[in-house]
């Protein structure tokens, strides 16, 4: 018993030694994705305001691959040391379990730090489509069932669900079209070689204001900033088909509370510095309400999300293929 106790002491006294002195080198930060898209805008944006706070710079790692699971689960199996955590978002950590063969939990197998910006989702169609605002598309859909070509980044992504619940809301159905992202998409769409998507407000911004296609509602309870001139899905006839993709940090579970809490911290004044927060905000993003900035806002995100979107995926029998 006296070599137990002695035993726990040294581990207890070793991982607070450790929560004090970290970080005391630089800090790797999983990207599931390529670069150059919205979870690399965000990185960009936090990373070096972070740095300052934490005195250490933020490594960014592309692990790519399957919709984002090869990078998460990367990150699930990393060392609980707070020196690689996971930039991640809806995705990854909600509705990828229920599309995906995986061999990790997107709950238990991490530990949240912080919830990140929220890019909300846009309806969107080609300039040609023959409806200018979603009441008008959902009455086409449903008086000329299969017509309409709906174009999304991978089967179970958060714009295939949007669409598939907008496709129920009218009565009616779409032909749904897989992308490998939403930029080939944007192109075919322009282009007239399909006739709707659902992309984020970051994505399609520049699109809109030069007319190449049109914007039919927001996926949102509110109006954003940047487009304060398109409804809301509540105002343009379809209440309460609301999605936004949400980001978060993650460390794999087990990591010190310590080391957690002072990760959110960083995060917390990287989110509230005036510059930082402007460029985001600019982007499109939404900066989330500071009683959310925490490990406990972002679980409550991510628990709401597998609860709502996990039976739309089974009952539509969405898989990965």
């Amino acid at each position: 018993m006296r070599r137990l106790l002695v035993a726990f002491a040294f581990v207890t006294f070793a991982v607070a030694a450790q929560a004090q002195s970290y970080p005391n080198r630089p800090i790797t930060v999983i990207v599931p994705f390529p670069p150059g898209g919205p979870t690399d805008a965000i990185m960009r944006n936090l990373g070096e305001r972070m740095r300052q706070s934490l005195g250490q710079p933020l490594v960014v790692e592309y692990v790519t691959g399957a919709a984002g699971t090869v990078g998460t689960g990367r990150a699930a199996r990393a060392a609980p040391d707070g020196y690689t955590i996971i930039c991640g978002h809806f995705g990854t950590h909600a509705t990828n379990a229920a599309v995906y063969p995986i061999n990790f939990d997107v709950v238990k197998d991490f530990a949240p730090i912080s919830l990140l910006p929220i890019n909300p989702y846009l309806i969107v169609g080609k300039k040609a489509l023959p409806a200018d605002n979603l009441r008008d598309f959902m009455t086409y859909v449903k008086t000329n069932p299969g017509k309409i070509n709906m174009g999304h980044p991978g089967v179970g992504t958060g714009p295939h669900l949007l669409a598939i619940l907008l496709q129920n809301a009218a009565g009616g159905r779409m032909n749904y079209i897989p992308y490998r992202g939403a930029a080939p998409a944007m192109i075919d769409m322009i282009a007239g070689q399909i006739d709707l998507m659902v992309d984020q407000v970051q994505n399609s911004f520049q699109h809109l204001r030069a007319g190449s296609i049109k914007a039919l509602a927001i996926a949102s309870p509110t109006r954003n900033a940047s487009v304060p001139e398109i409804p809301t899905v509540d105002e343009a006839g379809a209440p309460g088909l609301h999605m936004s993709l949400w980001y978060g940090f993650w460390a794999p579970a087990n990591t010190p509370k310590e080391i957690v809490a002072r990760l959110n911290a960083a995060v917390v004044e990287a989110m509230a510095d005036p510059a930082v927060s402007k460029r985001l905000t600019d982007l499109g993003m939404e900066i989330p309400p500071r009683d959310q900035q925490n490990p406990e806002g972002l679980l409550a995100r991510q628990m709401a999300d597998i609860a709502r979107w996990t039976p739309v995926i089974r009952a539509n029998n969405i898989k990965a293929e």
